[in-house]
């Protein structure tokens, strides 16, 4: 998610914390990965449900956000208990995103009521965690600005020792004590490590940790929700093995399923919307709907990208069941088709990435990140941003007797950017290939 996206958004509002006397703009739970979860939630009751309103409780007890924080983070069901806890977990992320104005809000009696401001920004944060990461950051530097005390911060980040980092936690605490109804310092405290730490990552310092300055720097892990002090209730654990043996293997499949299952979600809705759910190979021949999210590169040999939509290529039952997976054997790959689906991917993220539409689906890096983890290869790393006639070159290199010999070698002219007239019409004839001859054949 590109930075000016949120700078626009946060720009057209005032989070001055002096003026709203609000201390609940962030909290203990909104984690980055907790917060991408709760977005994605909402998403998933206010389309399932068509409504345009909700409250917390609404989320937390539909039936998706039961099924996947039951499953991910081994949480109690809230139809059974920890009610309270499940209040801080749903509710937290939500204020979060009220605060910032992506949800409007509203108050009936002792009840808040949400609705979506932003359907884009939400979408874009349930998609992924990163980006979830990405608009944390820009939007706790908009709100510490506001506030006036970015400097205590602008400072410890400049000089990191004892006493700036003393400094910028009093600053924090003593801000937070005189303008919001919060009157203790280990309230306080708690808050302050969810406000330093996603800056800290960002730029590469240290941040804090136990009240002390971090002895290193602030690594990705030390932003996520604490699931060491996560419940036992539901998770199915067995009493001979520990906790920290059953969690992980319980946390991290659950984790993994439903991060795959969101983005062949979220591939099947912007394919649908986008391109009216039509294959993403372009073949005259097939005329029914693409139902099937393929992975590329397969879940099973590469399951560190399996959740990347640029991993990710819509296809006809036809072409995912004859010709990815020849005779159906979901296990073996076909080596022509996957050159297909690489060049007809590359044409649809060029397309996505170079269209006036403000807000993109892909991301340029991840897409160089999947070429390199699927080719087994640090190649693509170096292709500066939207150089797509490097990466398909480098594409051909590794696919080059897919090529000359391919059995689909018309869908190659067919899916290429530069040589289909389909794509090339919107387009102002951008090369994308270093090649000369007008087509490959046989």
């Amino acid at each position: 998610m590109r930075g000016n996206i949120i700078s626009d958004f946060l720009d057209k509002y005032d989070y001055d914390v002096r003026k709203t006397g609000d201390a609940r703009w962030i909290d203990q739970k909104c984690t980055y990965d907790v917060v991408s979860i709760i977005a994605d939630c909402i998403i998933e009751y206010v389309d399932e449900n068509d409504v345009k309103e909700f409250t917390v409780s609404d989320i937390w007890y539909s039936e998706y956000a039961r099924e996947n924080v039951i499953s991910i983070f081994s949480k109690p069901d809230p139809e059974l208990k920890a009610v309270n806890e499940y209040d801080k977990y749903f509710g937290q992320p939500i204020k979060l995103l009220g605060y910032s104005k992506i949800l409007d809000v509203r108050k009936e009696k002792n009840r808040y009521y949400y609705s979506i401001n932003n359907r884009e920004l939400l979408d874009k944060i349930a998609l992924r965690p990163t980006n979830a990461l990405n608009f944390l950051y820009e939007y706790i530097v908009k709100v510490i600005k506001d506030s006036g005390i970015w400097d205590s911060f602008e400072q410890f980040f400049k000089i990191q020792t004892k006493e700036s980092y003393k400094d910028v936690r009093d600053t924090f605490i003593r801000f937070t004590i005189n303008n919001t109804k919060i009157n203790g310092e280990t309230e306080c405290g708690r808050i302050f490590t969810k406000v330093i730490n996603p800056l800290a990552f960002k730029l590469k310092k240290k941040g804090t940790e136990r009240g002390r300055i971090s002895k290193k720097i602030i690594i990705l892990s030390d932003l996520q929700y604490n699931r060491a002090n996560w419940r036992d209730e539901l998770s199915g654990k067995d009493k001979s093995i520990t906790r920290a043996e059953h969690e992980p293997q319980l946390c991290d499949r659950a984790m993994a399923s439903y991060t795959i299952n969101k983005a062949k979600k979220a591939m099947r809705k912007f394919n649908d919307s986008i391109y009216n759910g039509k294959s993403e190979v372009y073949q005259s021949t097939e005329m029914v709907n693409a139902t099937q999210a393929h992975h590329i590169f397969t879940q099973s040999d590469y399951p560190t990208i399996a959740d990347y939509v640029e991993n990710l290529i819509m296809l006809t039952p036809n072409q995912h069941y004859l010709m990815a997976h020849p005779n159906n054997k979901t296990q073996y790959v076909d080596k022509d088709f996957q050159y297909i689906c690489l060049i007809a991917k590359s044409t649809k993220i060029y397309l996505d990435l170079t269209s006036e539409k403000e807000d993109k689906f892909y991301d340029f890096e991840d897409y160089k990140l999947v070429l390199n983890t699927g080719l087994e290869t640090e190649d693509f790393s170096s292709i500066s941003y939207l150089d797509f006639a490097s990466i398909i070159e480098k594409i051909d290199y590794y696919y080059i007797d897919n090529i000359s010999n391919n059995k689909y070698y018309k869908l190659i002219n067919e899916n290429k950017l530069d040589r289909n007239p389909i794509y090339l019409n919107n387009t102002d004839s951008v090369r994308m290939v270093a090649e000369d001859q007008s087509e490959y054949r046989l």
